[in-house]
């Protein structure tokens, strides 16, 4: 690491110390990024990375509303503008309880780097809110979206801000947030992506993630010689992204055998099938995300408390939330013959497994297997701006070729700089290299 990178990333430590997701995030870019900063020392004179790890923007905000008893009820909202040096910013809308400050900061700094691997021009965003829509009723849950968009509605915009849904923030919350939005500001416009279909949202959308980090597995193995095809898969999660992988790698014939919830995972010794899947969505759309009636109903095995990486696997997908597969979790996976792990979940392995997986398997970091979505999502805003609306058939075609471009990009990069099959690196150096280059061109700013 040259001592530039070790002066900047000792500055984020120093000044973000309760932060360490955000920590987390920045230490695994910076430490890979020495080969591009030695041979552009004119990112060190424009102190790009001292701009880069400052967002642009961080609000926050109080979010009262009224809950079904009368109750005044108040939560934090936030939105972390962090850079738009190629685009209007993108990204996410998160209600959990477990959203901070610290994890925002780390998934707009993420989703700096996994929008310019896109090809598309998007800068890096990310909002939400510790409110959790689990349990509420639906008119609970619009009065809440209601008094968040009040507020951040003075901060987004078309070609300011675009958010998406991300954990807590499916279809029912992007259109509260939308109504609201359009009824404050009396215009009509692709401020949300994810949006339902009548109201310019984009077919493949919900499945995009899920789909995308699929495709780019499918890439991975094309270039070990493989195919997907019969491979046995783990996956953690029962959301959007999950229930979108599961139903590309039935499509595509391979054996999911694990998926997991809150409670626990399931194991199907057979394999899920396409009736499993939809009775994934059934489930979710129930607001249950527990995953022990898919047992009962199947006939699998039901395992309480405990994370499906103890299964016996050939490719795992972590797709849950951040840092959910640790160290030993790592080392599990490699004793019992994983030959792959694709990151779906934003930075969703440890620091640690990262480091014990890359080079012993083949390893897929989130910003670059999971920007299934985002693209997507640019390509509904692309949509909304021509008055288009394209075809599934369409849309999953261009996201296609959007994962196979992150994909080369990433493969082709690590190469350059000498380090073949490091994904990580390559797509971390790739990321960063356009939006610095898009910085120094614009100046001081």
């Amino acid at each position: 690491m040259s001592k530039y990178i070790e002066k900047v990333l000792a500055d984020v430590k120093a000044k973000n110390a309760n932060e360490p997701e955000f920590i987390q995030a920045v230490e695994e870019v910076l430490s890979t990024l020495a080969p591009v900063i030695e041979a552009n020392p004119q990112y060190e004179k424009a102190a790009i990375l001292e701009r880069m790890v400052e967002p642009e923007r961080t609000v926050m905000f109080r979010v009262p509303w009224v809950d079904d008893n009368g109750v005044v009820q108040v939560n934090r909202g936030y939105r972390v503008q962090f850079n738009s040096a190629i685009g209007p910013y993108k990204g996410g809308l998160r209600f959990h309880p477990t959203v901070t400050l610290s994890v925002l900061k780390f998934l707009g700094f993420e989703q700096t780097f996994k929008n310019s691997l896109t090809t598309l021009p998007m800068g890096g965003g990310k909002g939400g809110s510790d409110f959790n829509p689990r349990g509420k009723s639906d008119g609970e849950v619009m009065r809440f979206c209601q008094s968040f968009m009040t507020e951040l509605s003075r901060h987004i915009g078309a070609d300011t801000d675009v958010p998406a849904g991300d954990i807590g923030v499916g279809g029912r919350e992007v259109g509260y947030l939308f109504g609201q939005y359009k009824r404050l500001r009396n215009e009509f416009v692709g401020v949300l992506t994810g949006k339902g279909r009548p109201f310019g949202g984009s077919l493949v959308r919900p499945e995009a993630t899920g789909y995308g980090t699929v495709y780019f597995a499918q890439y991975m193995l094309e270039k070990l010689g493989q195919d997907i095809k019969g491979k046995t898969v783990a996956l953690s999660g029962f959301g959007n992204v999950a229930w979108g992988a599961a139903q590309k790698l039935v499509q595509l014939g391979a054996k999911v055998v694990a998926i997991s919830g809150p409670d626990g995972y399931i194991y199907d010794e057979k394999g899920m099938t396409q009736e499993g899947v939809d009775y994934m969505l059934e489930l979710r759309a129930s607001n249950n995300d527990v995953v022990e009636p898919y047992a009962a109903k199947f006939g699998a095995k039901f395992v309480k408390g405990r994370k499906p990486w103890e299964v016996k696997c050939d490719i795992a997908f972590p797709c849950a939330i951040q840092n959910e597969l640790n160290g030993d979790d790592a080392k599990m996976l490699v004793e019992n013959g994983c030959m792959m792990v694709v990151e779906t979940s934003n930075m969703g392995c440890t620091a640690d497994a990262v480091n014990y997986l890359n080079g012993r398997v083949a390893f897929a970091p989130g910003k670059a297997a999971n920007a299934g979505g985002v693209a997507v999502s640019g390509l509904e805003m692309s949509q909304n701006s021509m008055r288009l609306s394209w075809s599934a058939d369409e849309v999953d075609a261009k996201l296609k070729d959007i994962m196979k471009s992150i994909h080369d990009n990433a493969y082709d990069t690590a190469e350059k700089y000498g380090m073949k099959g490091n994904y990580v690196a390559g797509a971390n150096l790739a990321g960063f290299i356009k939006v610095a280059d898009a910085m120094v061109a614009q100046g001081v700013c």
